[in-house]
């Protein structure tokens, strides 16, 4: 029973309209589908939806919920920065869910909100000139914002846990199995395990940059001790990529132990066999 929760159209930085993604839903044999365009923030960026278009999104996928009900279940939903004090999950209540996802880390050298989410350029340069390339403290700062938004605004869903780690691609950073970075992950993983919340598998990193999944196997065999629940999403920017890499992550999450994910249909969330 495939579904996917994680997904961009053009309304934000994705390719090809809402009815495109439903069509390669369909095409792709799935059972759900979420809608889940970036959230607009209130500073500018060259990926999330603008502001003044928060209504026609709505609208335009709420039709679609209607238009293709008996063929296929489909969801409204955002990807939502956690951002402190600025944005998250609770600003955006018209929802049937959200991914709350930790994209910005601090300040970059120019003052804005840093993108740890771009270009590994970018976020070196920063990591460099701004953070005197210390990143172990740059990394338990993401992971503390991450923790912030479990506690404090939680979301239906987290959004690719790990994700920091795809710098490592660029220049090698650190290594997953430091003692300071297990602690820090165990730690968010404790927040999540007393939160309940639902933990994405996400294949982007996979099938685009050939890295391993959001989160790596190790932690999700950590995710599955402690009896987090998990879906498998590909946060897909084109409709042909909805199903992208989900072979590879049902044989991690059945490698971990996972029997069952967690997947929003009949209007709640359930848990269903792998």
């Amino acid at each position: 029973m495939l579904t996917n929760y994680h997904s961009h159209s053009h309304f934000c930085d994705g390719k090809g309209s809402p009815e495109q993604q439903v069509q390669g839903a369909l095409a792709q044999g799935l059972r759900a589908f979420g809608f889940s365009s970036h959230c607009p923030v209130s500073f500018e960026n060259q990926w999330s939806m603008k502001a003044e278009r928060l209504d026609e999104y709505l609208t335009e996928t709420r039709a679609l919920q209607a238009k293709y009900e008996g063929q296929i279940e489909l969801y409204v939903g955002l990807e939502v920065d956690f951002i402190p004090e600025m944005v998250g999950p609770s600003d955006f209540p018209m929802l049937d869910y959200c991914v709350g996802s930790v994209h910005y880390v601090g300040l970059n050298q120019f003052g804005q909100p840093w993108e740890i989410d771009g270009s590994s350029v970018e976020f070196l340069e920063c990591l460099d000139t701004v953070y005197g390339g210390d990143i172990q403290a740059v990394i338990q700062k993401y992971y503390g914002i991450i923790r912030q938004m479990v506690e404090t605004d939680p979301p239906q869903v987290v959004g690719h846990l790990d994700k920091i780690k795809m710098h490592n691609a660029a220049r090698h950073l650190f290594d997953e199995s430091e003692s300071w970075y297990v602690a820090e992950v165990e730690q968010t993983l404790q927040a999540i395990a007393k939160a309940g919340i639902t933990t994405e598998i996400n294949t982007r990193g996979n099938y685009k940059r050939g890295l391993e999944l959001y989160p790596s196997p190790w932690i999700i065999h950590r995710l599955r001790e402690l009896n987090i629940p998990i879906c498998i999403n590909s946060d897909s920017h084109r409709p042909e990529e909805i199903t992208a890499s989900f072979p590879l992550a049902y044989q991690v999450a059945k490698a971990a132990g996972y029997e069952q994910v967690r997947i929003l249909l009949g209007g709640k969330w359930q848990d269903v066999a792998i």
